[in-house]
């Protein structure tokens, strides 16, 4: 049985059930909104994905390819900005306030790749900082969607439930690395952890293509070795406040600008204070 089934509480919900949903992910790190795409709109997200995406996994022969700024190059994915029923749950997540795009991504993750280690998205604000600093200390919630499904098998999420509060302490027989962005065994070289199924309060994020994972930037999670056959094709973007003004702040690029100027008027309110990820762009002390 999986290790979820044995949570005393609800992280399944339906995408009509708004406050649940953010109730959840308040308390607990996460939840799952079950069937928020339809089957079309998952499959035109997977051609997205190769679209945009294959052919620098072809040419470079990696096996796993993440894109930081995946929307600035889809209109399709771009087009969820319009679907109601994913914006009100974007809404909510920052308490109805006026929102904009935080940061999106796409994933591309052959069968046969390894795990990726346990981390936190959030990272503190010390010079110097990166733009990943910046955009993670906005209190934006990542709302991913892993379209052929996941599971512990393929290469699919681990998460630690309630590991998303600024005091929470490392799992029992673990010690932090520096800036709390992972753990590692007592007793190890202190570098990132990268097993799974070791990991006290650790669960497998099972989940059907259409479904969305939220989970807050502070969860700790990982991701399972894909020991599957096919292709995992994921996509994720996340939702800030308009309300929060970073100290320093990078010049927009240009397919940033693009991605913005072309933006249907629909969806326009929620790129204007888009500011795209600033390739390798650090802050300066003053």
């Amino acid at each position: 049985m999986p290790a979820h089934a044995t949570l005393p509480y609800r992280f399944e919900f339906d995408k009509n059930e708004v406050r649940n949903i953010v109730e959840c992910n308040e308390q607990h790190g996460f939840a799952i909104v079950k069937g928020m795409l339809p089957p079309a709109m998952v499959e035109m997200l997977k051609a997205e994905v190769r679209r945009v995406l294959e052919s620098v996994v072809q040419s470079s022969g990696v096996i796993t390819y993440t894109h930081t700024h995946f929307i600035e190059f889809s209109p399709v994915y771009a087009s969820l900005m319009a679907y109601e029923p994913y914006m009100q749950i974007a809404r909510a997540l920052n308490n109805d306030e006026p929102i904009t795009l935080n940061r999106s991504a796409a994933i591309y993750k052959k069968a046969g790749c390894g795990p990726m280690a346990w981390h936190t998205d959030w990272g503190p604000l010390e010079h110097p900082y990166d733009t990943n600093a910046v955009l993670n200390n906005s209190g934006a919630s990542s709302m991913w969607f892993y379209l052929n499904g996941i599971d512990d098998v393929r290469g699919g999420l681990a998460i630690i439930p309630d590991s998303h509060t600024e005091d929470w302490n490392a799992p029992e027989g673990f010690a932090f690395t520096k800036h709390n962005k992972s753990f590692y065994r007592k007793g190890d070289v202190p570098a990132p952890h990268t097993r799974m199924d070791d990991v006290p309060g650790a669960m497998p994020v099972i989940a059907e293509p259409g479904d969305m994972i939220l989970f807050a930037e502070r969860t700790y999670h990982g991701v399972y070795p894909h020991l599957g056959t096919e292709t995992r094709l994921s996509c994720g973007m996340s939702f800030r406040k308009i309300s929060y003004k970073p100290e320093q702040v990078w010049p927009l690029s240009e397919s940033a600008r693009r991605f913005i100027d072309s933006s249907a008027p629909e969806i326009k309110p929620f790129v204007e204070g888009y500011i795209g990820m600033g390739g390798d762009w650090r802050s300066v002390a003053r």
